[in-house]
This record gives structure tokens, sequence and C-alpha cells, in this order.
């Protein structure tokens, strides 16, 4: 077994070690810190990386929303941190009364910020708007969803046009986060005056500057949130929010890239933590046009990666391999897939030559302008160059270059990004690897048995019969070699001493449960 595949199948605790190993001192969970009991009271200021896209959650379409939006919105269902398997929230239970039909019992005594109480109405509100809103971005999130009916005070059912277990996962997303109807009856947008039932309530938003949240007193778990209030300053400069750290100004700077942390190490005063994430660096083939829509050449740049090299040299060994798009510590991981494409530079030009790729062939492909992007790049560049390729980037900006890519133009024939993921890895392959998805580059024709597989994936809730499906998913994307996963990207989070209780999720995205401020 080669060192990149021994990477590959890790425990979160062994990788954490093996970061820490390759140089990443003082990385640490930081919920160890947390000494005694919590402390009330204090405002956390966090150093956000970006401007919401809205902070309503069905109209709002960046991840990096995210962060911002946990504080005010609670979710129908919650997910484990270590694992995205799904847990109780605002629904505290859940089931299938046949496959084509889930009913959700809501947690009594909850409101909205607003003093409207979160009922079955307004979960069925939730949810038909999610659908029917001109300006929603999360219809395909409940695709499957046929009607929603109330069936007691507390009590939702909804019928479904076909078997979907994935649905209690995809309600911990933003089809799940729940918003006062109250609110949106009365103004009709609410993306800068959001109104929901999370433990903080919206206060102000300046464009470009900063998010006030205020503690909400009525909070259903009042007694699990310690803080009086959380500010998020738009710091879209990583190193400039980071030095707000070490300055004191802020608290936390999260979803850093490894170069900083260098930085972070030579800091006395500041605390790092990091832990495995769905994040995926990979590269987005075009299977419709050549040289990809020859399954030798995508399977001989799976073998001509060498994904430990690229993780020490692109994320200071703050990561993980990935050989397909789920980390290894994912309950759907699957081990054997892992094996498919050890490095290989000699199967890799055999697969070139029986391809008819000549020497010196020149790979058109895209990606971004910012300084991590470009490092990536110059280390393809020379793993491909072993093999004989050519690798020449076109770059532009994320949203540019995405939907050239994505988009009409169908510029390049591959794409080097990421994929942020999703709480339930079902919603991940259909948005990947389904005929229409926007992600299919060519919108091109999928391999056989990949839409059943999709299917069998969501018909049953059971956990076990689920991670059996996802095997033949991910034995089908990976044979076909439909990307190229490179390296899941660890959460890496500068914090004040000040800041205890934060945990890392695999998600990527900080939530803030349980901090507290020491004072």
């Amino acid at each position: 077994m080669g060192h990149d595949e021994k990477f590959a199948r890790l425990s979160r605790r062994e990788a954490m070690a093996l970061a820490s190993a390759a140089g990443a001192a003082a990385l640490i969970n930081t919920s160890a810190l947390a000494q005694g009991a919590p402390k009330k009271g204090g405002v956390l200021k966090v150093s956000a990386n970006a401007n919401p896209s809205s902070l309503d959650p069905q109209t709002g379409g960046a991840g990096s929303d995210h962060t911002m939006l946990f504080p005010m919105y609670d979710t129908l269902v919650e997910w484990d941190y270590e694992t995205l398997k799904p847990k109780p929230g605002l629904a505290e239970s859940w089931s299938f009364s046949d496959p084509q039909t889930l009913v959700m019992n809501i947690r009594s005594g909850v409101t909205f910020h607003d003093g409207t109480p979160l009922d079955a109405e307004a979960v069925k509100f939730n949810l038909e708007r999610a659908k029917t809103e001109q300006r929603s971005n999360i219809k395909a999130d409940l695709a499957t969803v046929a009607s929603v009916a109330v069936t007691g005070p507390q009590q939702v059912t909804l019928k479904l046009s076909q078997p979907d277990a994935a649905l209690p996962g995809i309600l911990s997303d933003r089809a799940g986060m729940m918003i006062s109807p109250t609110a949106v009856k009365a103004s009709g947008n609410i993306d800068r005056k959001p109104v929901g039932a999370g433990a903080y309530q919206f206060v102000s938003w300046t464009d470009n500057e900063k998010i006030v949240v205020k503690r909400y007193d009525k909070y259903w778990r009042a007694n699990e949130r310690h803080l009086d209030g959380i500010e998020f300053a738009i710091i879209p400069e990583l190193a400039t929010g980071v030095r707000s750290v070490i300055a004191g100004q802020n608290h936390v700077a999260y979803s850093l890239p490894a170069r900083q942390k260098a930085v972070l190490k030579r800091a006395s005063n500041i605390n790092q933590a990091s832990g495995p994430t769905v994040y995926c660096q990979q590269i987005y083939f075009n299977w419709g046009k050549p040289p990809f829509n020859d399954i030798r050449v995508r399977k001989a740049i799976n073998h001509a990666v060498d994904r430990a090299t690229f993780v020490k040299a692109t994320l200071d060994g703050v990561g993980e391999p990935a050989y397909m798009n789920l980390p290894s510590s994912h309950w759907a991981y699957d081990a054997d897939v892992a094996k498919l494409y050890p490095h290989d530079l000699d199967k890799a030009r055999a697969l070139l030559k029986e391809a008819n790729i000549p020497q010196g062939f020149e790979l058109d492909l895209v990606g971004y302008t910012d300084q991590d992007s470009i490092r990536r790049e110059e280390i393809l560049i020379e793993q491909f160059a072993k093999v004989g390729l050519k690798a020449k980037f076109t770059n532009g900006s994320i949203a540019e270059i995405s939907a050239a890519f994505f988009g009409k133009d169908k510029k390049g024939v591959g794409l080097l990004s990421a994929w942020t993921g999703r709480p339930d890895p079902s919603l991940t392959y259909t948005l990947l690897y389904s005929k229409n998805s926007y992600f299919n580059a060519a919108r091109a024709d999928v391999p056989a048995g990949l839409p059943e597989a999709l299917a069998a994936t969501r018909a049953s809730e059971n956990i076990d019969a689920r991670k059996k499906a996802f095997a033949t998913v991910q034995r089908i994307v990976m044979e076909n070699a439909l990307a190229c996963p490179l390296a899941f990207q660890f959460e890496l989070d500068a914090l004040s001493p000040k800041v205890k209780g934060f945990k890392p999720n695999l998600l990527g995205k900080p939530k803030y449960e349980g901090v507290w401020l020491e004072s």
C-alpha cells in the first residue's frame, strides 16, 4: 500500500496527528480548552470572508452564507459534527410511514424572533415557499416533495413523488431553515430583514462591512447558547482577517488557506482549530469534449496525479488525499473505491498511448486567479508533464470562469475548482453527476446504471443500506473517472484564546453552538 493510499484511509484522529507531524504545530480542537463551566455574556467578533448573497436562506446562493445563517435559523434536522449524520432539530422526530411518505413531528414551544409560533402551519408555509417562490434557489432540493399537509398542530406529512431517504439530510441545510411566515407576508422580501428561530436574532447589516445579531432570550435551547451576540466583520482578504485576530480586533477567522498556518504559528496569542471537511479540490471534466470524452484519458489523469504530494505542497499537510467525493471520516466512505487510482505513472502513460494521445498534448484547462489556485495549478502542471501532457490554464474570477465552463460557452475541457459539499451525499452526487445537472458541463449522458444507483441511495432510510448504495454510486463514478478528486481541505481557523467551546465540523462551515468567551 502506497503512502498516499494509506493517508486516504486515515481516521479523523490519525489524519490530524499526521498533519501535526508534517508541521501543523498547535493544530487543535479547541473544545478541549473549555475549562470549567461556560460563562454567559460577551459579543463574539468574527472575521467573515464574504458579504452574504442574501440573509433569506431560500433566495441566497453562496456557500459562504451559511456561517451567518446558522446563528439566526435553526433547521428542521441537524447533523453530527463529525459524520454529518442527521439528528433531531426543530423536528424532534421523523419517520417514513411508507417509502413515499415522510412524517415530521415539530418541537413544541418554539417561537420565531417576532413571536410567531413555529408550528406545523409555519413548516408547511416554508416548504411550499421554497418550492414555489420565484426567487427560490432551492427548488431542486425539494424536487421529490409532491405535497405538504398539516396532520396535527405540530405535525407535517410530506408526500413524495418517489422514495427519498435523503430528505432528512437535505432539511438540515437551507431547505430546513425556518423563516417566520408573518415576516414574509408582511414584507415579501426578507433578504435584508431576516426573521428566523435560531439562537440569535438579526440587528443590522451594513453592506460589505458588518452584520450584527443579538441573543434571542426566548430561544428554546437558551441554556446551551452563551453569547450576548455575534458581530461578523466582512473582510474578504483572508490575511487581513487573520491579522485582525492577532491584533485582538476579532476573535475568529475561519476557512483559512493552508499558507496562513505559518502566520498563525508565529503568533503567540492565537489558537488554531483544524479538522476534516467535505470540501473537495478536484478537476471537473467536460466528458462530452475531447480528450475527456475518452474514458482512458480520464483514467490516465487520475493515475497521473500524486495526491499525497498535492496535499503536502498545496495544503501544507492540512488536508487528506481525495479518491472520491467523500472523505475517509464520512459515514458513506468506501475504502475499496479508494484503491482504484494509486499514483502510477506507467499506467497513466499506457492509457494515454492506448487513446492515441501524443507526447506534448496540450490540455486546455481553466482555473482561478487567486494565489492558492495558481499554486495548485503549478503542482498539476509539473505532475502532468511526467506523463507527457502539457497543461495550460486560462484563469479568471470564480464567477467568470465557472460560468464559462459550466454555462453555454463550455470554455476549457477541465476546471480546477472545489466542491464545498452538502450535508447529505445523495445531493452531492446528484448535483455533480446527473445528466442535466449544472455541474455536468456537457450535459452529457451519464454511465449506465448511475441514475438507478442514485435513486437507490434514497430508497431506504437504513444507514447500512444507504452506505451500500453509495458504494455502488461511488464505484460507477470513479470507474468511469467522471472527475479527478484531488484533496479534501481541512478546516483551518484562527481563534483568540478567549474563545472556548468552538468545534470544527465535517461540513467545514463554522457554527457557534456552545461557544463562550473567557473574560
